[in-house]
């Protein structure tokens, strides 16, 4: 109804398939060792991001936010690069989505699978005691996400609600280094726009079941706030 472009031409998925069968590359700091975890939501088809973080003998933490390597299979004035700066993002439907890249690139190589060896870039900060971010850096990394968890599943278990193999080795470690940056937000009193998402249930027709709020739950301000502290590290370093 909008032209919104959902078709790509033989080109660009040559092109798409050509750069995903693609070497990661030498030089990458390899980091499959750590239980990085992508957590996202339970109907989520592609994973951009995973978290990871483990405890300082300061009372701080280490953690990284590890973000999908796109730029390293769309290269600068590539057929693919032209295209996805004509589409600008990828369109969101309750069913299916519009994706600014093929899927070979979108849904596959570039997203944070569990299982998987994935080209990332890493962002490696320093949390002290009292959530301030204290130092930071930046590689060119390969992961290996130890899960793909929704945030409900993270939540019960952190909530003692249901077992996960990864709750002492990952999530404990990261809801307590998120106790720490929510401190130092709290004491910024930062804007809070606490805006509910809602979810629209389609039945096998594709009509409008129901329209109804997602649960807001800790586990997706753990996320926002390590994605904000992320964004801040690279502010500080394009800075610096």
């Amino acid at each position: 109804k909008f032209g919104i472009p959902n078709l790509f031409s033989q080109d660009l998925l040559d092109e798409a398939g050509r750069m995903a069968r693609q070497a990661l590359g030498q030089g990458r700091e390899d980091l499959r060792h750590l239980p990085i975890v992508a957590i996202d939501p339970v109907d989520a088809r592609d994973f951009d991001d995973a978290v990871w973080a483990s405890p300082r003998d300061d009372g701080g933490f280490d953690a990284i936010v590890a973000i999908a390597d796109v730029s390293f299979y769309v290269r600068p004035h590539s057929l693919l690069d032209k295209e996805a700066r004509k589409r600008g993002n990828s369109v969101y439907f309750p069913d299916r989505v519009v994706p600014m890249l093929p899927e070979e690139l979108s849904a596959d190589i570039c997203s944070l699978r569990a299982g998987e060896d994935r080209a990332a870039l890493a962002c490696h900060m320093v949390i002290d005691k009292d959530g301030q971010l204290k130092s930071w850096r930046f590689s060119r990394a390969v992961i290996k996400v130890a899960a793909n968890i929704p945030y409900e599943d993270a939540q019960a278990a952190m909530d003692g609600e249901k077992p996960h193999d990864l709750l002492e080795p990952a999530l404990k470690p990261l809801w307590a280094c998120w106790a720490l940056l929510a401190k130092a937000r709290d004491k910024r009193e930062p804007l809070d726009l606490d805006l509910p998402e809602r979810r629209v249930v389609l039945d096998e027709n594709g009509r409008i079941m129901s329209v109804a709020p997602r649960a807001r739950l800790d586990a997706h301000r753990l996320i926002e706030d390590f994605m904000i502290a992320a964004n801040v590290a690279a502010a500080k370093a394009l800075e610096g």
